[in-house]
């Protein structure tokens, strides 16, 4: 799951994206309204949050203008305002959810996860192909003969390819959803992981592979 979040205050945003981190997911982070306008228009996010005073654009302005673009990705909004005129405001003007400052970092992470859950089809807590389940709750892999925890990325990783089974999935929209718009990994970092997840695969007596698609991508295959 990939996630912007658009603050000016330079603590919240660290703050704000290690929660996430810690919670698996893949962080993308702006100061500015402006910045926050053009990643949402440019790239493809799970939820974007969004603070209401921020310079260049608010919140509100660039909710404004990514929902006239046809930008459907759910947005919370987050703000030090508490009046009920800006909240109506905000979810009059295509917000999916409103939270004021301060606010308990598990009460925010819990929003941006029903938010993420919203923003599609509707994700289990299991995902299974074959002998092989993907537990998103404790991010084990578990297989025919065993279990693994997986590390962040190889468990970003494994359910992107879980929820776009018989898809594939290039290297670059690897680097994209996973290391983010602005990371300064090369292209081999996704091939490492590959391998590192076609190990664990193995090491759990999985009936699945990871295929490569010649100019295309990679897949999960179930081996008869």
């Amino acid at each position: 799951m990939r996630v912007l979040v658009a603050d000016d205050e330079a603590a919240m945003t660290r703050a704000l994206e290690a929660l996430l981190k810690r919670e698996h997911y893949s962080v993308d982070v702006v100061n500015n309204g402006q910045d926050a306008l053009d990643y949402g228009l440019a790239e493809n996010y799970d939820a974007l949050v969004l603070d209401i005073m921020m310079p260049k654009l608010d919140g509100l302005q660039v909710l404004t203008a990514l929902r006239e673009q046809g930008v459907a990705t759910p947005v919370l909004l987050l703000t030090a305002k508490s009046q009920i005129e800006d909240r109506v405001a905000g979810l009059t003007g295509g917000a999916d959810d409103y939270l004021p400052k301060p606010f308990d970092p598990r009460e925010f992470v819990a929003r941006v996860g029903a938010l993420t859950r919203r923003g599609g089809a509707y994700t289990p807590s299991l995902l299974t192909v074959g002998n092989t389940t993907l537990n998103r709750s404790t991010f084990e892999l578990v297989g025919e003969s065993a279990s693994v925890r997986l590390s962040s990325k190889e468990f970003q990783m494994l359910e992107l390819l879980l929820r776009q089974q018989g898809r594939p999935i290039s290297t670059e929209q690897f680097m994209e959803r996973i290391w983010g718009y602005d990371s300064d990994a090369e292209l081999n970092v996704v091939w490492a992981y590959i391998s590192y997840l076609r190990r664990k695969l193995e090491m759990v007596g999985s009936n699945v592979r990871i295929a490569a698609r010649r100019g295309q991508g990679y897949l999960l295959e179930e081996i008869a």
